[in-house]
């Protein structure tokens, strides 16, 4: 019988040049602590990602590659020097614990609301309101209807991506993840009825993934081979705008042409709801799915414990797994999973704001 410590999930794991520790990553979330009019990282922010450096691999919260691109209260960027400066304390203290650390790159697009630009819309593919709730410094907003990026606002917004990576690299990070789930801009490219252009950037798969493309080589231009890599969730729904008749099309082209890029890895939400009946019900197994069409790392996201996660490693259906709630009240999660120690629960009250409270005070098993 695998004693817990032997179990594969602990194996330790090379992903390109980087060694990791252990497959065990903590995944994105956002947590809301950038309490500061300059959205930069606190000593706060090093505490807690010190606190979970155990982890084989860390991804940050999702950070703004620009003001364009802000769309959550208190969520960090990485536009400015004094954001790099803070982020530069956050990695330098997870490398003293022995971890590693990419930031996640991210632009909200549509599911952004005007209250945090002075009253101007946010952009996104097309001018499609989303029907979800924006959280700004009012509280919980609905979504407007966006304003559609011109040609040139999209050049633009790649080349942020590209000096947010730059300043990724100042910052002593590890790499970058380029944040193209849940719902913000990137996905909203990804779906045809949320893009709805006819022009380069949308009406077929490959014109619908050409930005994500053009991205990830603006990445990789700065970073190198095996230090960018991607989060997908294909089969999230968006507000009212669920997957189409051309998600699986327009995933399967993306990464196909991944295959041929030097990524790091690419990260997949899997579905965790009945998909039968859906335009995705190929993607009921999600992780398995793209097993078999992704050829680099494969990181597998949501809904995992410890058992899950190390049969996912076992049956080589995914070379690490990422977790998220658990890493909130549980710092010190890889060892509580080596050990088969309880979890303990978090405080749902203090996820996206607030102080130490239910960020930095949970302690670690006895």
């Amino acid at each position: 019988m695998t004693q817990p410590d032997q179990a594969p999930l602990f194996s330790p794991y090379a992903l390109g040049e980087l060694q990791l520790g252990n497959r065990v990553v903590m995944a994105s979330m956002t947590r809301g602590r950038a309490s500061n009019a300059a959205l930069a990282p606190t000593e706060l922010h090093v505490e807690y990602y010190r606190q979970r450096a155990a982890a084989g691999l860390i991804f940050t919260e999702g950070t703004w590659i620009s003001q364009r691109a802000v769309g959550f209260i208190n969520a960090p960027g990485l536009f400015t020097e004094r954001q790099v400066e803070g982020w530069r304390a956050v990695t330098s203290a997870v490398h003293v614990e022995g971890g590693k650390i990419f930031a996640q790159l991210a632009h909200s697009g549509a599911v952004s609301h005007p209250d945090f630009f002075n009253g101007a819309l946010p952009v996104a593919p097309s001018a499609v309101n989303p029907g979800l709730k924006a959280f700004t410094p009012g509280g919980f907003k609905d979504t407007v209807t966006p304003r559609a990026m011109s040609l040139e606002e999209i050049a633009s917004t790649v080349a942020d991506y590209g000096a947010a990576a730059k300043n990724a690299r100042e910052a002593g990070f590890d790499g970058v993840e380029l944040h193209a789930a849940t719902t913000y801009l990137l996905p909203e490219f990804l779906n045809s009825a949320l893009n709805t252009r006819d022009d380069a950037y949308g009406g077929t798969a490959e014109n619908r993934t050409r930005i994500v493309l053009e991205v990830i080589d603006a990445l990789i231009a700065v970073w190198g081979p095996g230090r960018v890599g991607i989060k997908i969730s294909p089969t999230l729904a968006m507000g009212g705008f669920g997957p189409t008749d051309e998600t699986i099309e327009t995933y399967d082209c993306l990464v196909g042409r991944l295959n041929e890029l030097p990524v790091s890895h690419l990260q997949v939400g899997r579905a965790l709801n009945d998909l039968s009946g859906t335009p995705v019900a190929a993607l009921q197994d999600t992780i398995g799915y793209y097993r078999a069409r992704f050829n680099g790392t494969l990181i597998a996201n949501f809904g995992f414990d410890g058992a899950s996660a190390n049969l996912a490693v076992a049956s080589d259906q995914a070379d690490l797994v990422s977790f998220a709630k658990p890493f909130i009240g549980n710092p010190d999660l890889v060892r509580r999973l080596r050990e088969g120690l309880p979890l303990a629960e978090s405080f749902q009250e203090t996820y996206y704001q607030g102080g130490p409270q239910g960020y930095v005070d949970y302690p670690a098993a006895p």
